[in-house]
This record gives C-alpha cells, sequence and structure tokens, in this order.
C-alpha cells in the first residue's frame, strides 16, 4: 500500500474518534455534573527505508477531559450538591471508589446518602454518609459537614486527583483516577445547587463541522490515490 495511504488512515482514524468524543459531548449537554471531553493527536515517525527515510503519522493518544467549571443552578433540594472550584465526590461502585461532579443525591432506606444509580456518597475517610432515621433539619456546610437537627453526622469527601491527566471517563458521570486522591482541605460545597455540563453546544457543532470537513479531505485523497494506483496497474500489464 501507498505511503500516502497509510498516513491518511491514520489521520481518518483519529478524526472518527475525536467525531465520537465530540457526539457524545452534544448527546451530554444537559447531563448534571458532565464534564467535556477531547481527543490528543500526536505525530510519530515510522522508518521505511535503511538510509533513515521516515514518514510521519497521526496518532490518538488518549482523551482530555475538561475539568473547567459548569453553570451553578440552584434547585433548592436539600440533598442537591455541587462543588465550587476544583475537587470532585466520591461515590462506591461495585468496582470501587468513582469520581463525579455530579451532585443529584438522595437518602436510601438505610439513611445512606446516594446518587441515582444507588452508589453510596463517601466522606472524606471514603465511608458511606448515613443520615439518622427521623431527622428533621439536614444541613450541609460550605466545608461538606452534614448537620442532622444541628449535630454533625458527618464531612462530604471532595477529593483532587493525583493526576488530573490521569482521569479515566468510565460511565456517564463517572472517573477512574490513580490511587489515593487526596481529600482537599477547603473544598466548597453548595447545597441545593446543582453543577450544570460545562459541554458549550455551539462550539462543539462548529468542531464537529471542521472534524467532518477534514474527514472529507482525507476520504478525497484516498480516493485519488486508490485511483492513481490502479491507472497505474493498468498502464503496467497492458
Amino acid at each position: 500500500m501507498d505511503n500516502a495511504i497509510y498516513a491518511s488512515l491514520t489521520r481518518q482514524s483519529g478524526l472518527m474518534r475525536e467525531m465520537r468524543a465530540i457526539a457524545n459531548n452534544m448527546a451530554n449537554a444537559n447531563t448534571t455534573g458532565f464534564r467535556r471531553e477531547g481527543v490528543v493527536f500526536s505525530e510519530y515517525m515510522v522508518p521505511i527505508a535503511s538510509n533513515g527515510e521516515t514518514l510521519a503519522m497521526a496518532n490518538v493518544r488518549g482523551r482530555m477531559v475538561d475539568l473547567g467549571q459548569g453553570a451553578m443552578t440552584q434547585t433548592g433540594g436539600k440533598y442537591d450538591l455541587a462543588i465550587e472550584g476544583d475537587g470532585f465526590f466520591m461515590v462506591q461502585t461495585p468496582d470501587g471508589g468513582r469520581l463525579t461532579r455530579a451532585g443529584a443525591f438522595m437518602a436510601n432506606a438505610e439513611g445512606e446518602i446516594v446518587n441515582p444509580d444507588g452508589y453510596q456518597l463517601l466522606d472524606d475517610g471514603q465511608a458511606p454518609i448515613v443520615v439518622p432515621a427521623g431527622t428533621r433539619s439536614l444541613g450541609i456546610g460550605g466545608d461538606g459537614t452534614v448537620s442532622a437537627d444541628g449535630e454533625p453526622v458527618g464531612r462530604i469527601g471532595v477529593f483532587a486527583p493525583p493526576d488530573p491527566s490521569d482521569l479515566r471517563h468510565v460511565a456517564g458521570t463517572l472517573f477512574e483516577t490513580g490511587p489515593n486522591p487526596t481529600p482537599m482541605e477547603e473544598p466548597k460545597v453548595r447545597q441545593g445547587f446543582l453543577e450544570e455540563s460545562n459541554v458549550e453546544p455551539v462550539n462543539e457543532i462548529a468542531r464537529m463541522i471542521e472534524v467532518q470537513r477534514a474527514y472529507e479531505m482525507g476520504q478525497s485523497l484516498l480516493e485519488q490515490e486508490d485511483q492513481r494506483i490502479r491507472q497505474t496497474i493498468t498502464s503496467l500489464t497492458r
């Protein structure tokens, strides 16, 4: 296969992955706590001759998570929480602790604070938070302290990943990170608020158009190269 086709195929593959990321962003533009993602491209050189000649190839190294703050929406819900600034909530899943910015929580039958999937919200020691039965008034302070009828019962953990570049989107609004995320000393938790997705639909549509045009140009090059090779083979075999 011609070198131009090799180079074009790696570029096309990367553009397809970027298009999928954009489509996922747009689908979650109204998802509470969703974090926009993009892909990271890099260039690498492949040797093609013994004299040191190389061919430049494109490669998608992975996904980038946009940690920019989303807009805050006041709901008044006593279990609705939002983080202002850096940090993530941690919830306990069957696969271990996962980080999230989605703060739509509720209390289950055991009094544990959980998300809509039933995953427990964890405190700064990575243990579930339990609200005593019969609690009439629930308050959550700016530092995450949970008070039931004026008595502290726990402190919501707000964690910083060891390396933000290691965040890996696993499902919905959940992220996996490296071991031992660090509890933040001065978190800013707001009760009665939810953080919206940080996706800007107009920007995503503009980027989708750019990627689509780039893909179409690459496809046109591949078709031209295919036609050139066919014509060359036909000429040589006459």
